[in-house]
């Protein structure tokens, strides 16, 4: 099994995160346990890529661009 980078696991969430998404479909979704999401959702919100709202994490403006930025550098 391959390992994943920090920033795919970052794209991921910001994917799962695009419509609003509560934590636990984030964990599922990701494949992640919760501390783990944790850490990088709270780094998500620091560089405003991702904002909380209601119990719901949504991506920002500034996170979709993020997502669309490192699809096009994956090779």
């Amino acid at each position: 099994m391959k390992r994943r980078s920090r920033t795919d696991i970052a794209v991921d969430i910001l994917r799962v995160a695009m419509n609003g998404a509560k934590k636990t479909h984030i964990v599922y979704e990701v494949n992640l346990n919760f501390n783990i999401a944790q850490k990088y959702l709270e780094m998500l919100k620091e560089k405003e890529l991702i904002r909380h709202e209601n119990g719901v994490f949504i991506t920002t403006d500034k996170g979709k661009v993020f997502q669309e930025m490192a699809k096009e550098l994956k090779l």
